[in-house]
Parts: structure tokens; C-alpha cells; sequence
């Protein structure tokens, strides 16, 4: 399993002749091209790689806080509030977790360009702000049902209006949940391809995903050093994510009955 990451960095630091040769399944390069990292670095014209880490990480930081704002606001309702109409809305939102991202690309799309934001960061910022992600609402409901509504009914009780009890006890036993939500949600934007793809098509405001897609010549010809060694440094904010909130990861797994 870890064979595919092994020899991609390995082949970070090979020739560009060596990459795909006689000798590509090898791990150990025969000379060891660091230039592979300058020269992706340096990225297209007047933009490179400083620019795309930066869009990514500006699209994904502001995805995720808007994605554990809302998922958790919508989740509370479903799990705790009673309301008109919340079975059909229940049904509709299990709806939406099964629909093909491709049978709403081009409505979105007309929405999106109607309102001008084509060419902005807004449509991929902007649904994360208002219950965009219906997976993570529904992980977020089984992880309230789980938790005693003795809680909330003493917390009544003692005074607490129903945005108390979400804000004083809910949101705090959410956070195993909520680190296992912003951790996917920071994985799953990060690497997004499609959706930069079809908003982004101004040089100075694409994603890494993007950037390395850009190497990828069918006339001249690719270079695949520049294109693995750039893949490699976009791996690394996610290992640096997943090993600092390992711990909360498994516990939000193993609570949520996410398999």
C-alpha cells in the first residue's frame, strides 16, 4: 500500500529518463536530480508553486472552518430540534449524499457564472458556508444521537436556550467528530482537481492540483520530474495534519461509525 508514495518520492529524484525506463519500478535512483524540486518549484511564467500552495491553502482553510460551522448547526437541528417538514428535509439531505457530482456541475455552474463569481474563489468557498457538505452533516447527526439528552434537558433546566445548549454542550463533545470532519474536509479540498477546474482559469488563481496538471504536455512532451516532485510536496500539508490529530481522528472514526 505504501509502495506507490515510496516510489513516488523516489522518483522525485530521478533522471526524467529514468522515471518511466527499464529501471522505474526501482526505489533508488541512479543520480539523485534535486533540480526536480527547484524547477517544479519555479511553477509557469511569472507564477509558481508559492502562489498555488498559497490558493489551495487560503480555498481549503476558509472550505473547512465554513464546512464545521454549518455541518454542525444543521446537524444539531436534525439530531435535537423538532420542526415542520425535518423528515422530508431528512430524505432530501440523504438525497443529496447520493447524487452524482456530475448531475449538478452544470447548474452550478450557470448559477455561478450568473452571479459573476466565475473566476473567483467564491464557489468553492461559498456552499462550504451553508450546509455544502451533507456527508459531514450526516456523520455529525450519529455522533449527537450518541450523546444523552439528559444533557440537554439539565442544561434547560438551568436556563440554557437551545443555541446555549449547541454552543455550551454539544459543540464540546463534538470535537473528536468535528477534528475527524476538518481533517477529511482539508483532504478531500486540497486534492480537488475538477471543481478548481471548471471555476479557475486565471493563472494566478489556481490550486496545486492545477499547477502539477499543467506540466502535462501532449506536444512537447511531460516532465515527469517536476510534476512527481511537486506531487510529493503536496502531500505534505496532509501528513502534517494527519500526524498531529491522529489521536482525534481514530476516537471521531470509532464514535461516528465512519467506516
Amino acid at each position: 500500500m505504501i509502495y506507490p508514495i515510496l516510489w513516488m518520492v523516489a522518483s522525485s529524484l530521478k533522471p526524467n529518463y529514468e522515471i518511466l525506463g527499464d529501471t522505474a519500478a526501482s526505489l533508488i535512483p541512479s543520480t539523485f536530480v534535486w533540480s526536480n524540486y527547484t524547477d517544479g518549484w519555479e511553477g509557469f511564467g511569472r507564477y509558481g508553486f508559492d502562489t498555488f500552495f498559497k490558493n489551495s491553502l487560503i480555498i481549503t482553510s476558509l472550505v473547512v472552518i465554513g464546512t464545521l460551522m454549518s455541518a454542525s448547526i444543521v446537524a444539531y437541528g436534525f439530531a435535537r430540534l423538532q420542526f415542520p417538514l425535518k423528515k422530508t428535509l431528512f430524505v432530501c439531505l440523504m438525497g443529496t449524499i447520493m447524487l452524482p457530482v456530475q448531475v449538478i456541475l452544470v447548474p452550478q455552474y450557470i448559477l455561478f457564472h450568473n452571479l459573476n463569481w466565475v473566476n473567483t474563489f467564491l464557489p468553492l468557498i461559498v456552499p462550504a458556508f451553508l450546509g455544502g457538505a451533507p456527508f459531514f452533516i450526516f456523520l455529525l447527526i450519529q455522533f449527537i444521537r450518541g450523546i444523552p439528552k439528559e444533557l440537554d434537558e439539565a442544561a434547560t433546566v438551568d436556563g440554557c436556550s437551545t443555541i446555549g445548549i449547541y454552543w455550551r454542550i454539544i459543540l464540546p463533545l463534538l470535537q473528536p467528530a468535528l477534528v475527524t470532519v476538518a481533517i477529511f474536509s482539508f483532504m478531500w479540498t486540497f486534492d480537488d482537481f475538477l471543481s478548481p477546474l471548471i471555476y479557475l482559469n486565471k493563472p494566478e488563481l489556481q490550486t496545486v492540483a492545477l499547477g502539477i496538471r499543467n506540466y502535462m504536455d501532449a506536444e512537447s512532451g511531460t516532465n515527469w520530474g517536476p510534476i512527481l516532485a511537486m506531487s510529493t510536496l503536496s502531500l505534505l500539508p496532509q501528513f502534517i495534519l494527519f500526524a498531529f490529530f491522529q489521536k482525534y481522528l481514530v476516537q471521531g472514526v470509532a464514535t461516528t461509525g465512519l467506516k
